[in-house]
Protein backbone atom coordinates (compact mmCIF):
# COMPACT_ATOMS: atom_id res chain seq x y z
CA UNK A 1 0.00 0.00 0.00
CA UNK A 2 2.89 2.35 0.67
CA UNK A 3 4.00 2.06 -2.94
CA UNK A 4 0.46 2.57 -4.27
CA UNK A 5 -0.14 5.73 -2.22
CA UNK A 6 3.32 7.11 -3.04
CA UNK A 7 2.80 6.54 -6.77
CA UNK A 8 -0.65 8.10 -6.55
CA UNK A 9 0.82 11.15 -4.85
CA UNK A 10 3.58 11.42 -7.44
CA UNK A 11 0.98 11.30 -10.20
CA UNK A 12 -1.33 13.95 -8.72
CA UNK A 13 1.07 16.30 -6.88
CA UNK A 14 -1.89 17.59 -4.92
CA UNK A 15 -1.02 16.39 -1.41
CA UNK A 16 -3.92 13.96 -1.47
CA UNK A 17 -2.44 10.59 -0.71
CA UNK A 18 0.94 11.20 0.91
CA UNK A 19 -0.73 11.11 4.32
CA UNK A 20 -2.07 7.62 3.60
CA UNK A 21 1.38 6.50 2.47
CA UNK A 22 2.78 7.55 5.86
CA UNK A 23 -0.14 5.80 7.57
CA UNK A 24 0.66 2.65 5.59
CA UNK A 25 4.30 2.95 6.67
CA UNK A 26 3.21 3.19 10.32
CA UNK A 27 0.98 0.16 9.77
CA UNK A 28 3.95 -1.73 8.30
CA UNK A 29 5.97 -0.92 11.42
CA UNK A 30 3.11 -2.27 13.55
CA UNK A 31 3.09 -5.47 11.44
CA UNK A 32 6.85 -5.91 11.83
CA UNK A 33 6.42 -5.50 15.59
CA UNK A 34 3.99 -8.42 15.53
CA UNK A 35 0.65 -6.65 16.09
CA UNK A 36 -2.48 -8.27 14.66
CA UNK A 37 -4.39 -7.01 11.60
CA UNK A 38 -6.91 -5.03 13.68
CA UNK A 39 -4.15 -3.01 15.34
CA UNK A 40 -2.43 -2.46 11.98
CA UNK A 41 -5.63 -1.07 10.46
CA UNK A 42 -6.22 1.13 13.51
CA UNK A 43 -2.66 2.47 13.34
CA UNK A 44 -3.10 3.22 9.62
CA UNK A 45 -6.36 5.11 10.17
CA UNK A 46 -5.18 7.04 13.22
CA UNK A 47 -1.83 8.10 11.74
CA UNK A 48 -3.34 9.04 8.36
CA UNK A 49 -6.15 11.07 9.94
CA UNK A 50 -3.85 12.90 12.36
CA UNK A 51 -1.50 13.83 9.54
CA UNK A 52 -4.36 14.81 7.25
CA UNK A 53 -6.04 17.02 9.85
CA UNK A 54 -2.98 18.72 11.34
CA UNK A 55 -0.32 18.88 8.65
CA UNK A 56 -2.20 19.21 5.35
CA UNK A 57 -3.37 22.82 5.99
CA UNK A 58 0.19 23.82 6.89
CA UNK A 59 1.63 22.08 3.83
CA UNK A 60 -0.97 23.67 1.54
CA UNK A 61 -0.20 27.12 2.89
CA UNK A 62 3.58 26.70 2.67
CA UNK A 63 3.59 25.02 -0.74
CA UNK A 64 0.73 27.18 -2.09
CA UNK A 65 -1.00 24.18 -3.62
CA UNK A 66 -4.18 24.97 -5.51
CA UNK A 67 -3.27 28.61 -6.14
CA UNK A 68 -2.34 29.54 -9.65
CA UNK A 69 -1.08 33.08 -9.89
CA UNK A 70 -1.31 34.74 -13.25
CA UNK A 71 0.52 37.66 -14.78
CA UNK A 72 -2.52 39.83 -14.15
CA UNK A 73 -1.94 39.53 -10.40
CA UNK A 74 1.10 41.76 -10.92
CA UNK A 75 -1.23 44.61 -11.96
CA UNK A 76 -2.72 44.96 -8.48
CA UNK A 77 -1.26 48.01 -6.77
CA UNK A 78 -0.04 49.60 -10.02
CA UNK A 79 -1.27 52.86 -11.48
CA UNK A 80 -3.19 53.20 -14.75
CA UNK A 81 -4.32 56.06 -16.97
CA UNK A 82 -8.06 56.58 -17.67
CA UNK A 83 -8.86 56.75 -21.41
CA UNK A 84 -12.67 56.66 -21.10
CA UNK A 85 -14.39 58.14 -18.05
CA UNK A 86 -15.54 55.75 -15.35
CA UNK A 87 -19.03 56.62 -14.18
CA UNK A 88 -20.79 55.82 -10.92
CA UNK A 89 -22.64 52.89 -12.48
CA UNK A 90 -20.70 52.58 -15.73
CA UNK A 91 -17.46 50.98 -16.72
CA UNK A 92 -14.72 52.96 -18.37
CA UNK A 93 -11.37 52.19 -19.93
CA UNK A 94 -7.88 52.44 -18.50
CA UNK A 95 -4.49 51.94 -20.08
CA UNK A 96 -1.67 50.12 -18.33
CA UNK A 97 1.49 48.64 -19.82
CA UNK A 98 0.23 49.50 -23.30
CA UNK A 99 -2.98 47.52 -22.84
CA UNK A 100 -6.53 48.81 -22.58
CA UNK A 101 -8.67 47.31 -19.80
CA UNK A 102 -12.29 47.73 -18.82
CA UNK A 103 -12.47 49.28 -15.36
CA UNK A 104 -14.99 50.24 -12.73
CA UNK A 105 -14.64 52.35 -9.64
CA UNK A 106 -14.43 50.59 -6.30
CA UNK A 107 -16.76 53.05 -4.57
CA UNK A 108 -18.82 54.29 -7.53
CA UNK A 109 -17.00 57.59 -7.86
CA UNK A 110 -16.79 59.46 -11.18
CA UNK A 111 -13.27 59.34 -12.58
CA UNK A 112 -12.55 61.60 -15.54
CA UNK A 113 -10.45 60.98 -18.64
CA UNK A 114 -6.70 61.50 -18.15
CA UNK A 115 -6.92 60.79 -14.41
CA UNK A 116 -4.56 58.34 -12.77
CA UNK A 117 -6.03 55.43 -10.84
CA UNK A 118 -4.71 52.65 -8.64
CA UNK A 119 -5.69 49.07 -9.44
CA UNK A 120 -7.15 47.40 -6.34
CA UNK A 121 -8.44 44.10 -7.72
CA UNK A 122 -9.37 42.19 -10.84
CA UNK A 123 -12.80 40.65 -11.37
CA UNK A 124 -12.77 38.52 -14.48
CA UNK A 125 -11.47 40.88 -17.18
CA UNK A 126 -12.43 44.07 -15.36
CA UNK A 127 -10.11 46.13 -13.18
CA UNK A 128 -11.43 47.56 -9.93
CA UNK A 129 -9.80 50.95 -9.45
CA UNK A 130 -9.80 54.03 -7.24
CA UNK A 131 -8.83 57.55 -8.20
CA UNK A 132 -5.57 59.02 -6.97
Amino acid sequence: MIIVFTLLEAATLGLTSIWFAVGALASLVAAVMGFNLFVQIAVFIIVALILLIYTRPIAKRVLKIGRNKTNTDALIGQHAYVTKAIGPHETGLVKINGQIWTAKSVDGELIDVEANVEILAIEGVKLIVKGL
